[in-house]
């Protein structure tokens, strides 16, 4: 039942931003695919890789995120939900973590799941430049990106996009 409520969600999504649709090499982005390992975050459209960027992650970025504080990356399938401008952090995009698995796993454990998860820019401080943050690993568990990086994304990916956030 909820698998229809999401793909019926999906379609609503697509169907209300079907006029703002900004192509990359004449296709629409339908899948965001993070790989943990290479540190990378793919756009993808009918499973080719249309474009990839260097991201940061989690300041503990092994392994799945378990519970709230533990500064990890979640590992699974989300859907990019909704978005809004940062002061901190530029342009921000949400992840919808925790889905069900998530919250499942954490209720057993005892622990809150966390949340939040965000796809963003990285803070502009005249101390620490943009390519600081983008050598290492920082954030509370979110996706980082260059700022330039991250203007492109969020033109490209719509709310309701698939993320895949593998090892």
């Amino acid at each position: 039942m909820r698998w229809l409520l999401a793909v019926l969600c999906f379609c609503f999504v697509s169907l209300t931003h079907a006029s703002t649709t900004v192509t990359l090499q004449g296709q629409t982005v339908d899948k965001v695919l993070v790989l943990k390992t290479e540190h990378k975050l793919h756009l993808m459209a009918r499973g080719e890789v249309l474009k990839s960027y260097r991201i940061s992650l989690g300041k503990q970025p092994r392994g799945t995120k378990l519970r709230e504080g533990d500064s990890r990356t979640p590992e699974g399938y989300y859907w990019i939900d909704w978005r809004k401008t940062s002061d901190r952090y530029n342009l921000a995009m949400h992840v919808s973590y925790p889905n069900a698995r998530d919250l499942a796993n954490a209720r057993r454990e005892g622990f809150k799941p966390g949340g939040m998860i965000m796809i963003h820019g990285t803070p502009q401080d005249e101390e620490y430049p943009e390519w600081y943050f983008n050598t290492l690993d920082w954030t509370e568990g979110c996706i980082a990106m260059k700022n330039d990086d991250m203007r492109e994304v969020w033109s490209l990916v719509r709310d309701g996009t698939l993320i895949e956030i593998r090892p």
